[in-house]
C-alpha cells in the first residue's frame, strides 16, 4: 500500500487514480492528522509526502517518521513546488529517499517509485509462505503484486506465524505474544483476528492452518 499525503485535491486524486489503474494500491490523505491516524492502523509500503501542508510541513513529518524504529526505513519521496537545489539537500539530508519537483510527469513518477521499491527491497529480509511475502523491516505484506493492508495486531501475528513455519501456537501464547501479558481479553480474540487476517489474505490465507483444540500454524511446506 502507497500512501500520499498531498493537500492539493487535483494532484493527490490525480495521483491515487494513476496508481490504482497501474495495479498498486494507493490511499491519499489531505491532513497529516489523517495520514496519521491511518499509520496506526497499517503502515504503508512507500509514502509520497508533500512538503507544503496544513497542520505542519512535511518535513517535520520526515523527521518524525525517521526517528521512530517502525517507519526508521520506510520508502518516502518528497513531492514540492521548491525545487532550488538547497530545497533538494534540505529534504535528502533530511532523510527522503528521493526528491520530485513539482509539475512532474506521472511516468517520471511511476518510474521512480518502481525504482525506489526495487532498491530498497532486494537487501530486506522477505518471508515467503507461497503467494505471500512479508518484508518486515518496511511493515509490507504482499499477495503475489497485491499490497495487503493489515492492522497492527493481525500483522504481528502474520510475523510470528510465518517466522516460525511448523511450529503450532497455542491461543494463549498468541496472546502473550502479540497482546502482551497484560491482555485480559478472551482467547476468542485469536479467532476473530485470523479469519479477518485470512479474508484480507484471501487464497493466500489458507496457509495458516488451524490445530483443532489448540491454535494455529503455518506450515513448513508452505
Amino acid at each position: 500500500m502507497i500512501y500520499l499525503l498531498e493537500d492539493d485535491d487535483s494532484i493527490r486524486d490525480f495521483v491515487i487514480y494513476t496508481l490504482n489503474s497501474q495495479g498498486m494500491e494507493a490511499r491519499g490523505f489531505e491532513r497529516p492528522s489523517a495520514f496519521w491516524e491511518a499509520c496506526a492502523e497499517a503502515l504503508p509500503s512507500l509514502l509520497l509526502l508533500d512538503v507544503m501542508l496544513p497542520e505542519e510541513d512535511g518535513l517535520a513529518i520526515l523527521k518524525k517518521l525517521r526517528a521512530d524504529g517502525k517507519t526508521a526505513r520506510l520508502p518516502i519521496i518528497l513531492l514540492t513546488a521548491k525545487s532550488t537545489e538547497y530545497d533538494k539537500v534540505l529534504g535528502l539530508d533530511g532523510g527522503a529517499d528521493d526528491y520530485v519537483a513539482k509539475p512532474f510527469g506521472m511516468m517520471e513518477l511511476l518510474s521512480r517509485i518502481r525504482a525506489l521499491l526495487r532498491r530498497t527491497e532486494t537487501a530486506e529480509e522477505q518471508l515467503r509462505a507461497g503467494e505471500l511475502t512479508v518484508i518486515p523491516a518496511k511493515h509490507i505484506v504482499r499477495v503475489g503484486e497485491r499490497d495487503v493492508a493489515l492492522t497492527q495486531k493481525e500483522y504481528e501475528m502474520l510475523c510470528l506465524l510465518i517466522r516460525n513455519k511448523g511450529k503450532v501456537f497455542s491461543r494463549e501464547q498468541l496472546i502473550e505474544s502479540v497482546w502482551g501479558y497484560a491482555f485480559t481479553g478472551e482467547t476468542r480474540t485469536v479467532d476473530v483476528h485470523v479469519r479477518t487476517l485470512r479474508q484480507k489474505l484471501g487464497d493466500a490465507g489458507e496457509c495458516i492452518e488451524t490445530v483443532r483444540g489448540y491454535g494455529y500454524k503455518i506450515g513448513e511446506t508452505v
